[in-house]
């Protein structure tokens, strides 16, 4: 009868320590460091959001080894990567890197692919589903 203490108490400890990591990357292997960064970048803002997509694929373009992507990503917060990719930008920005010139700064790069998925999200628009109608409870009399 004792230990069913012990036992529980045990239960919320390691429930509570694999819930603690939530708001970090996965990276123990690519799919659950892919899986994690989405789950992560739904909670974000959506000025958020673009900052950490741009700098966590950047990331993954600098780092061509699959290892230590994986390394450098493991347990960062999005913050954390937010400040790698803007490190990473001035890095390739001072280095001549083809592409960033026509950006003055990190802020005028989001700002441009921020502006971008706006117009791409408008261009979309709202497509009618066939099932919809098929759905539809207004009946023509």
């Amino acid at each position: 009868m004792k230990k069913l203490p012990v036992l529980l108490l045990i239960l919320c400890c390691t429930s509570l320590i694999a819930c603690s990591k939530g708001s970090q990357i996965n990276g123990h292997n690519t799919r659950t460091a892919y899986r994690s960064v989405k789950a992560l970048k739904n909670r974000l803002s959506p000025d958020a959001r673009i900052e950490f997509e741009v700098s966590f694929w950047m990331l993954r373009d600098s780092i061509k080894s699959e290892n230590d992507f994986l390394n450098a990503v493991d347990g960062k917060k999005p913050e954390e990567i937010i400040a790698l990719g803007k490190e990473l930008y001035q890095q390739r920005k001072n280095n001549g890197f083809a592409g960033y010139d026509k950006y003055t700064s990190w802020d005028d790069m989001i700002a441009k692919f921020g502006k971008e998925r706006i117009d791409q999200d408008n261009r979309k628009g709202q497509k009618e589903d066939p099932k919809d109608k098929a759905n539809e409870v207004l009946y023509k009399l």
